[in-house]
């Protein structure tokens, strides 16, 4: 077990540092906008432009461009380097008062992760136990409606679904006035109060995924279900309760580890960008939107790479913890 994770760690690592060169080619080699211009603005003089790329370390050849990217990026201390911000540098973004990147992103990053923690708690509460019932009565009237409605689910468009929810039950421009609405989370004060302005938000971020997991998790119980072991089981004597939940269920959801991870790593990584748009949440997801707008490129390019790292991590922790639930994926 202990060989397995130090050869993941060691792939992780050389995995970092590929996404690295990737997010620096695409932002630094391919055409794109001049990042001294951009920063100088439209009226700035060629000379004064020419001063910031100097400052920059733009004129540099790309190989010590790239060192010096890897050097802020990776470093975890203090560089007498003026080019280098400190430790883990991400740059600095240019139409946000040249603020540090990474400050930008850890400043949004708990809204992202209480909206994205929340939804995965409502999915999981409601597809697990969705998918057993309706494995366990097929063709049921219970199970056609289930599935019916998570197809429905899966095919609503998340900024769709989210501006129905707001026009039906938003306290401020719903019909019903039932929860806070746009910008609530912005003005919640307390602990309980930024959870009722996250119901809209999470209900919407986990229903497609929660219809996703209920009918992976249906999947994969009937096949579990007709296993020569659960049938064993069921000659021991074991009640049917225990025969689903100790033996089926437990087999059935070592797969649903992996979808829980990457799906997590992805929605921390910006896939949530159009709930917190829809509800003007300020999390990461509405950041990186706003940078396109603006073509902040700096700011682009750190929250992509930050994104990166986060799905790369998850799926290192996914890795290690199915090896822990299934000795067969570990390495001799």
């Amino acid at each position: 077990m202990l060989r397995y994770i130090v050869r993941r760690l060691i792939w992780t690592v050389a995995l970092l540092v590929i996404v690295s060169a990737l997010v620096f080619t695409l932002f630094n080699i391919f055409p794109t906008a001049d990042a001294a211009t951009l920063r100088a603005g439209r009226s700035a003089s060629p000379e004064q432009i020419q001063i910031i790329r100097e400052s920059l370390g733009l004129d540099d050849p790309k190989a010590t461009q790239f060192a010096r990217y890897l050097q802020g990026v990776f470093t975890p201390f203090e560089i007498d380097d003026p080019k280098v911000a400190g430790p883990f540098d991400l740059g600095e973004s240019i139409f946000q008062n040249n603020s540090p990147v990474k400050d930008i992103i850890f400043d949004r990053l708990p809204a992202t992760i209480f909206l994205v923690v929340g939804a995965v708690v409502i999915w999981l509460m409601v597809s697990i136990p969705i998918g057993i019932i309706s494995a366990i009565r097929q063709k049921s009237l219970l199970d056609r409606t289930t599935m019916v409605t998570s197809l429905a689910l899966i095919s609503a468009p998340v900024f769709w679904l989210g501006l129905v929810t707001l026009y039906l039950f938003a306290s401020d421009v719903g019909v019903l006035h039932i929860f806070p609405g746009i910008g609530s989370y912005n003005d919640a004060d307390s602990f309980f109060g930024k959870v009722g302005s996250m119901i809209l938000p999470w209900f919407v971020l986990a229903s497609a995924t929660a219809a996703v997991y209920a009918r992976y998790v249906r999947s994969q119980m009937i096949d579990v279900m007709t296993e020569d072991y659960i049938r064993t089981a069921r000659a021991k004597g074991l009640s049917e309760r225990r025969v689903i939940f100790r033996h089926g269920l437990r087999s059935a959801l070592t797969p649903i580890v992996t979808l829980l991870g990457l799906d997590m790593g992805t929605l921390l990584a910006g896939n949530a960008i159009l709930t917190e748009t829809v509800f003007n949440i300020p999390g990461v997801g509405r950041e990186v939107a706003s940078a396109i707008g603006e073509s902040d490129l700096p700011l682009i390019q750190g929250i992509v790479l930050f994104g990166a790292f986060f799905i790369v991590i998850f799926n290192l922790i996914v890795d290690v913890l199915y090896a822990y639930l299934d000795p067969r994926v570990r390495y001799e």
